[in-house]
């Protein structure tokens, strides 16, 4: 898609409205302010590797707000926005919660959010995302938790996945319609999940596949897109994660090593996110 050709089409700015499901590790945190703030700097990114800043850059074209949906769960006014933005939940696997025994034999208490139990914010951001399914202008983007936000809310079964986690950098298999929207052969992607999105809904086109998560991503022209790993990780935060984890005792030391040793491989986060711009522009 050349977007010079729809420029007349496109809202100016666009406005992004970013829900935010969780607040992200210290490290994190004091960088990027919430994941909110990393998510736009993951945007403006995908802005300016497009190549047309008198359509759309990092200062030109894109408004970004910012939403607590998990303490304050506040919400935008759909007249005011033209997408929105789902974000991920750092620790949203369900069988992490409760207690585990950390790297120095001590009992911490981890406690979670998942996509896919019926805590109050969660049942809440489920029934906005169905609202905004329903209508046909506000388009919406959810990563890792998001996507498996908006998969539940169009009826797909959501949970646990059998076969284990996927962490750090590893490849996601595209499909013809992943390659189109993101313009490559494939992706390399930071990952850090355990539960996942079984199936397809009826009418959504898949986007890519891993050997442990057949749903990679979702798409549907001008409705939504998904994608369940991490595009706005990065070594440093990856690592941070990690680390966490390992000494919460959810990683053991193989894992831990393992995924350590491809937090800094190359990722393609700024190619989601071009494909992400690509798709609240088309017409």
């Amino acid at each position: 898609m050349n977007i010079q050709e729809y420029a007349s089409h496109i809202p100016s700015p666009l406005r992004i409205a970013i829900l935010e499901c969780d607040t992200p590790l210290e490290g994190t945190r004091a960088k990027y302010g919430g994941y909110g703030g990393l998510f736009k700097v993951l945007l403006q990114a995908g802005a300016d590797a497009l190549g047309q800043p008198e359509v759309i850059s990092s200062r030109k074209g894109m408004e970004v707000t910012m939403w607590d949906v998990v303490t304050a769960q506040t919400y935008p006014d759909l007249a005011d926005i033209d997408a929105i933005l789902l974000t991920g939940s750092s620790m949203q696997i369900h069988f992490c919660s409760g207690w585990h025994l950390n790297k120095n034999l001590e009992l911490t208490l981890v406690t979670g959010h998942n996509s896919f139990d019926d805590n109050p914010w969660t049942v809440k951001l489920v029934d906005f995302v169905t609202r905004v399914l329903a209508q046909d202008r506000v388009r919406i983007i959810g990563v890792c938790f998001g996507h498996q936000i908006v998969g539940r809310a169009m009826g797909a079964k959501v949970g646990r996945s059998d076969i284990g986690w996927e962490t750090s950098v590893l490849p996601v298999e595209l499909s013809a319609k992943g390659k189109e929207l993101f313009k490559q052969p494939g992706l390399s992607l930071q990952q850090m999940h355990r539960d996942i999105v079984y199936d397809f809904p009826e009418g959504v086109e898949e986007l890519g596949s891993s050997p442990r998560c057949r749903n990679q991503g979702m798409y549907i022209s001008k409705r939504f897109i998904t994608v369940q790993g991490h595009p706005e990780f990065n070594a440093e935060i990856m690592a941070e994660l990690l680390a966490a984890r390992h000494d919460q005792g959810i990683f053991d030391d193989v894992v831990y090593n393992d995924s350590m040793a491809r937090a800094g491989n190359h990722h393609d986060g700024v190619a989601v996110a071009q494909g992400f711009l690509r798709f609240l522009m088309e017409q």
